[in-house]
């Protein structure tokens, strides 16, 4: 008897503690995947690191070796120096030297990383000037960009998903859940297909250096705005129809965020999610919302009765005159 007591009162100390449980497993799954992905990251990357730090150790000494008249400190020195150049955006190489990092076209491109916060690191303003612009810039430019494109995407979500499915549910009389989930599963595939597959084929042809998984792999990571900077389009020094080619690389990667955008909101919506993310948000106290309920009859109902006693001034206002008669005056001439 008392163990089934106390198992009654374990679940029911659950059931109304259910929202803190779910959000304490969520933390704990959430660091659980950050250690799984560093330990990934780093049994994966380690051993590539190590090899190329021995390769280069091998070819500097090399290199010492075949120019003794150049001393270890001055190849350091121009080393270390090549390298914060190399970080800016500036190559010593003769055939980098071409390409121009700040031009119209470069630039464009490099205010589409920033507003839309992708930021791939490969160019950076050299300038106090500019690093100030920079912020100012961004200050404004972001919220912006966030307004830009929730304006956009709620536009674009009732034609693309909206209409479509309601059409489905009324039109053929298919369960609305049913049909939403095909949709966003087709939504996805196709957005897959259109902003990932044939752009990194594409890439893969226009870029030389570039496979298919490398021209996939910085698809994704543009379009989910991780922005590594590892692969950006049109740095290299042979790169034809530059111009054209970087403005169309930005308007690429608007459209895919927008796509992007158009996707997460279309899988929010869906019945099953919105369920699912429920579990881990804090709710309301049912005594507040029974308070907030009652002051919102209570200002309802003091708004009705002022209305009525409104209405009724004003028909007494609109009646036409009526002499009224006393009591007495009634009784005398009933008594007469």
């Amino acid at each position: 008897m008392l163990q089934s007591l106390a198992g009654s009162s374990c679940v029911r100390l659950v059931e109304q503690h259910r929202s803190a449980w779910c959000f304490a497993l969520l933390v704990l799954g959430y660091l659980l995947y950050l250690v799984f992905g560093a330990v990934v990251f780093s049994s994966v990357e380690l051993p590539y690191e190590d090899l190329l730090r021995q390769e280069l150790g091998k070819l500097k000494q090399r290199f010492l070796e075949e120019h003794s008249c150049l001393s270890e400190q001055q190849l350091e020195q121009f080393l270390v120096r090549v390298l914060e150049a190399s970080n800016y955006g500036v190559s010593v190489l003769s055939n980098a030297s071409g390409n121009w990092n700040w031009d119209f076209t470069s630039s464009l491109f490099f205010a589409s990383t920033v507003l839309s916060t992708t930021g791939y690191g490969h160019t950076v303003p050299l300038s106090d000037g500019g690093k100030a612009f920079c912020i100012v810039y961004s200050v404004i430019g972001i919220p912006f960009t966030l307004l830009f494109l929730t304006a956009v995407v709620q536009r674009i979500i009732v034609y693309v998903t909206r209409r479509p499915v309601l059409y489905f549910h009324i039109r053929w009389g298919f369960s609305k859940q049913v049909v939403a989930i095909i949709h966003a599963m087709a939504l996805g595939f196709i957005t897959v297909s259109c902003f990932f597959l044939i752009p990194a084929a594409i890439f893969s042809v226009l870029e030389d250096n570039w496979n298919f998984l490398e021209s996939f792999y910085f698809c994704f990571i543009s379009l989910s705005t991780i922005g590594l900077g590892d692969y950006v389009p049109g740095e290299g020094y042979n790169q034809k129809f530059r111009e054209l080619y970087k403005i169309g690389v930005t308007c690429y990667l608007l459209t895919g965020l927008i796509a992007m955008l158009v996707v997460l909101e279309t899988f929010c919506e869906l019945h099953e999610l919105k369920k699912f993310r429920k579990l881990f948000y804090v709710k309301k106290d049912k005594e507040e919302d029974q308070v907030h309920i009652m002051e919102h009859d209570q200002l309802s109902f003091s708004s009705i009765s002022d209305q009525a006693a409104s209405m009724k001034d004003d028909q007494k206002a609109n009646e036409p005159f009526v002499n009224s008669q006393s009591p007495t005056s009634n009784d005398s001439s009933l008594n007469n």
